[in-house]
């Protein structure tokens, strides 16, 4: 015979969703309190004035105001710097 019987399900369909993480407002955007500005896994960017995170390492407006961005300089667990990217709304 020519083809096979009965192997079971399909080997298709095990794609998850993506989740649409990335920088949702850009520097110099006015926002409303409340309003997602980065959807991130792990603290990519820091929060810094005005800004709330939540437990899935969102950032919020904290309050109404203008996005900014700015590097900082943070030191590792080891002592070795590393440079972040620090959002603020003013």
């Amino acid at each position: 015979m020519a083809h096979t019987k009965q192997l079971g399900s399909t080997k298709l369909g095990r794609e998850s969703e993506s989740k649409r993480l990335g920088v949702k407002r850009q520097q110099g955007q006015k926002v409303n309190a409340g309003e997602i500005l980065i959807r991130q896994r792990g603290t990519r960017y820091l929060p810094g004035f005005n800004i709330k995170k939540g437990k899935d390492d969102t950032l919020y407006a904290g309050k109404s105001g203008v996005v900014q961005f700015k590097k900082v300089k943070k030191t590792n667990f080891n002592g070795r710097p590393r440079y972040a990217t620090q959002i603020s709304v003013k």
